[in-house]
């Protein structure tokens, strides 16, 4: 067995895995897009969230080369360099000889950029978003090559040149615009400074991106890609087979049956890894399915909470005592919260009843106490809408994901069955009618 005969085979099995692996790491990260809801900026809970809207900043940087309101920017110049080179080489007869070739390239004289915290606005809030250590996909704002003429030229560059310089420089800057979409994935937890949700960079986390493109063109980049790689992969773990098949007057070569089993074994061991990526993917799309009713529990005790407090500010107003008690007796009798997939808790809400009261009695919008926990208790509603909208989507994309083939069969290792909806006939009661005498 000749060199070729063993370094071939192996240089295209190492190569073809290779391509694989970076096949299906992109795979998993498309699924992982397809598989996430978009999150609302106020339903945003913690753990992986994906989330849209428009980048804002109180302070937005003025970027150096474009001069653009951004949240984050980064620019480089680049020079151009061009020379000739003599070498030493030996011909086909064995003398030695030279040669004089010209080389060129390009040189980075100067980089930098600015980036902060920042703001995610969409129609229900603001959310902080963390920049650091995330995958930043951004903009281009600024792109122009300059002889040395131009004003640009040693205006935005340094004044001195490089060795072997074409005094040819290329400017380019890209950033986030201020108010421009934004399409991020990334891991959310509470904030220290006040009792709020961010975006920010974990060790843990699966994914973290801040892309000013949409999220179709992400995930069609991603699948894109990953089909190129399995593809390559396939040609060069084929590639000793047709040789072999096409070149039989190259003797030293391994046989065609022989090198016949590269790329069936690769085809199987892409099945394999594909099976196993799936059914992972589908374990962690269930897990979602279950924190997502979790926190819908953990709105409604919040809600349960918040009632004690409400009825004793309320009920300090003694010339409406016996009217404010029994409101308040139907509000708790509403808060009993269930097991899940029994007759479940109001989602309807409570501030109408507030409403009612407040109408009534114009002088309990005075009592800081009581516009507080109104406010509260409203804006846990509002949460709680959102919870159960994000568990319905995310209970509707694991049970598409358990009918369609073939990750229907994958599912079916782990006996997987979806997660029933959050229906409002089935869920909500009616709200309590509260008469209010004079």
């Amino acid at each position: 067995m000749n060199e070729f005969q063993f370094w071939g085979p192996l240089a295209a099995i190492l190569l073809s895995f290779g391509c694989l692996w970076a096949s299906l790491r992109l795979r998993r990260r498309h699924r992982l897009f397809n598989d996430l809801p978009t999150s609302k900026v106020r339903g945003v809970f913690i753990g992986l969230v994906e989330i849209k809207g428009s980048a804002e900043s109180e302070a937005p940087f003025t970027s150096y080369l474009a001069g653009a309101s951004c949240v984050h920017y980064t620019w480089q110049v680049d020079e151009r360099w061009s020379r000739t080179v003599t070498e030493t080489y030996t011909d086909s007869k064995g003398n030695r000889r030279t040669r004089r070739r010209r080389e060129s390239g390009w040189t980075t004289v100067a980089k930098g950029g600015e980036s902060a915290p920042f703001f995610l606005k969409d129609d229900t809030g603001l959310l902080l978003v963390r920049p650091d250590g995330a995958k930043i996909e951004a903009g281009q704002l600024f792109s122009e090559t300059v002889t040395r003429g131009h004003p640009l030229y040693h205006g935005k560059g340094p004044p001195q040149a490089i060795s072997n310089s074409d005094h040819v420089r290329r400017f380019v800057e890209s950033g986030i615009r201020l108010h421009a979409p934004l399409y991020i994935v990334g891991p959310a937890r509470e904030r220290a400074d006040v009792v709020a949700p961010e975006i920010a960079a974990q060790p843990d986390a699966e994914e973290f991106i801040i892309s000013t493109r949409t999220e179709e063109h992400v995930c069609s980049g991603l699948a894109g890609w990953s089909w190129f790689w399995w593809a390559l992969g396939l040609i060069i773990a084929s590639a000793p087979c047709l040789i072999a098949a096409f070149n039989p007057e190259l003797s030293d070569l391994p046989p065609v049956g022989i090198t016949l089993i590269i790329p069936i074994v690769y085809l199987m061991a892409w099945a394999t890894f594909w099976v196993w990526m799936a059914y992972n993917s589908l374990v962690g799309l269930r897990e979602r399915v279950r924190q997502g009713w979790s926190l819908i529990d953990v709105q409604l005790k919040r809600r349960h909470d918040l009632i004690p407090s409400l009825a004793a500010a309320v009920s300090a107003l003694s010339s409406h005592e016996a009217e404010v008690q029994q409101v308040i007796a139907a509000l708790r009798a509403q808060n009993t919260a269930t097991p899940h997939g029994m007759s479940g808790p109001d989602f309807a809400g409570l501030a109408g009843q507030m409403h009612a009261i407040m109408e009534k009695y114009p002088q309990l919008t005075a009592q800081p106490a009581f516009a507080a926990l109104h406010g509260q208790l409203v804006e846990t509603e509002q949460r709680i809408a959102l919870a159960r909208g994000y568990y319905n989507d995310i209970a509707t994309q694991f049970a598409t994901r358990l009918q369609i083939v073939p990750d229907g069969w994958v599912a079916r290792l782990g006996s997987m069955r979806p997660e029933p909806l959050l229906e409002a006939t089935g869920f909500e009661r009616a709200s309590v009618a509260v008469k209010l005498s004079e």
